[in-house]
């Protein structure tokens, strides 16, 4: 274990809005805190490319731009920032003890921020034109496809919603399925199936992201001909589901039926001086500026924690 000299006050795990902006609050409160950003920072605003709904940018904002800005942020006021992964964590016991690359950190608490990442189908061309007319969230990117082809991948309410949110902007949404019936709930199906803009691909898969710098059409498959053919399209909303990156905690803290840490009372988990915010914890808004907010509450808590459980 670490000498007790070197147990920090707060361990960050995790960046993308949350983890930076509850970088900057415990840094300005001169709590130092380390913070393990893993091998690709920034989250999921690393993976799209305008922001438009973020406030204070009227113009919109890359996303990497941003994740840039608030690292900065936060390490001029002080936080260490570290690019690596964390492998395991103990919070069965303080001070709490976080592994990296072998190596154990100590430290009063900690604050949770690893996001979750979308489900991607993995077909030809998704991953190369992200934010280049394939995206993972409607609320984000819906308003750039005005009277455009839209397509949604999915057959749950995810889908439904997303797909019932596009008919603001796209002249027609697919909404392409890979059976012939849809898992979401019947009020969600009932209000798809009611939309005029809205019509559906049973029995499809999508084999690829056509498109030399954007999406310009998808390479369908009909899942019980064999058919192959190809639909013009200029977005794809990729809508399977999200999954949280909460696995290397190993069961340790509380998480719902969908592996989403629970929190309480703010911030809180259900271990004493441990935080948690951001996607990690929240699977309704997944928002940018929602897990910015939350990253707040989980620093302001956790310095509360910290001053009633002064070491």
């Amino acid at each position: 274990m670490s000498a007790p000299s070197d147990i920090r006050n707060v361990i960050i795990v995790g960046s993308g809005p949350a983890g930076y902006t509850a970088a900057i609050y415990t840094a300005r409160a001169n709590l130092k805190p380390l913070q393990f950003g893993g091998y690709q920072p920034g989250g999921q605003l690393m993976l799209t490319t305008e922001v438009e709904n973020f406030p204070g940018f009227r113009n919109g904002v890359m996303g990497p731009e941003l994740m840039i800005e608030m690292r900065a942020q936060a390490e001029r006021f002080g936080a260490e920032i570290v690019d690596a992964d964390v492998e395991r964590v103990d919070v069965s016991k303080r001070p709490f003890t976080v592994v990296v690359d072998g190596k154990e950190h100590s430290a009063h608490s900690v604050i949770v921020a690893t996001g979750a990442k979308a489900k991607l189908l993995g077909c030809e061309g998704e991953s190369r034109l992200m934010g280049h007319g394939v995206s993972t969230c409607a609320t984000c990117d819906g308003a750039f496809f005005r009277n455009k082809v839209i397509c949604v991948a999915g057959g749950g309410d995810s889908a439904m919603e997303e797909a019932n949110f596009l008919t603001r902007f796209g002249s027609k949404v697919w909404v392409i399925h890979r059976r012939d019936t849809l898992r979401a709930s019947k009020i969600m199906q009932d209000r798809a199936k009611a939309n005029p803009k809205i019509g559906f691909l049973w029995n499809t898969a999508i084999e690829a992201c056509e498109g030399a710098t954007k999406l310009e059409s998808l390479r369908l498959r009909d899942t019980v001909t064999g058919e192959v053919r190809s639909l013009p399209a200029d977005a794809l909303f990729v809508a399977i589901g999200h999954v949280p990156t909460t696995s290397f905690l190993a069961g340790q803290l509380e998480t719902d039926e969908n592996g989403y840490l629970v929190t309480r009372d703010g911030a809180k988990t259900n271990v004493s001086g441990v935080f948690a915010c951001g996607d990690c914890q929240d699977h309704v808004y997944r928002q940018a500026i929602t897990a910015a907010g939350s990253g707040c509450m989980a620093a302001i808590d956790c310095e509360r924690w910290l001053e009633a459980n002064a070491h």
